[in-house]
């Protein structure tokens, strides 16, 4: 993990990458390299951190109470989340913590969700390959936010990964570090 200290002014960011191999990505690694060069954010290697799947629920609610925003970057897989993931979130968003009695730990937080996909973003649409929007797609996160009363932004979106540029890989990453540091809002599709 890399701690970084977070400009004056801007929100405290956690950034937890979630890709099985980081290493051989393209997408993923660039965009969390480029948040790592920039410095102003928290990056958390989820595989890399718990490669044993033990998590460390104290310590990962100690970073989510420590930071104002959120973000979940990982590759769509099978139209969700690979299973680390899922998993750190069935046993760190627990009842007390994240929702129910006493569960407002992360209230008026941010949650961000970046992806990436193989398909092009208009696959993801009514009567397109995959039928459901990239947003239809993420109604889970969106309402795990609104559960544990955080404020969900809109999500950031990279897709046909297999045909994206050199030169569109650089953009795409100077634009999901501006974003993700809140620099701007998110104007454009992706795809």
């Amino acid at each position: 993990m890399s701690n970084r200290s977070t400009p004056s002014g801007s929100a405290a960011t956690l950034v937890i990458v979630a890709h099985p191999d980081l290493d051989s990505s393209r997408i993923n690694k660039r965009l969390a390299a480029e948040l790592e060069r920039r410095g102003n954010v928290t990056i958390h290697r989820l595989y890399e951190t718990y490669q044993d799947e033990k998590i460390d629920v104290a310590r990962e609610q100690a970073l989510l109470t420590s930071h104002d925003r959120i973000v979940f970057q990982f590759p769509l897989f099978w139209y969700s989340s690979p299973s680390l993931l899922k998993k750190w979130m069935d046993e760190v968003l627990e009842l007390g913590f994240a929702h129910g009695r006493g569960g407002d730990k992360l209230n008026g937080k941010e949650l961000l969700i970046a992806i990436s996909s193989g398909g092009a973003e208009s696959m993801y649409q009514a009567g397109g390959f995959h039928n459901y929007s990239y947003s239809e797609l993420l109604r889970p996160f969106q309402q795990t936010a609104n559960l544990a009363g955080m404020i969900y932004l809109p999500p950031f979106a990279v897709g046909g990964i297999r045909e994206v540029t050199d030169e569109q890989l650089e953009k795409y990453a100077a634009d999901y570090a501006d974003y993700v540091e809140g620099q701007t809002a998110l104007s454009r599709k992706r795809g």
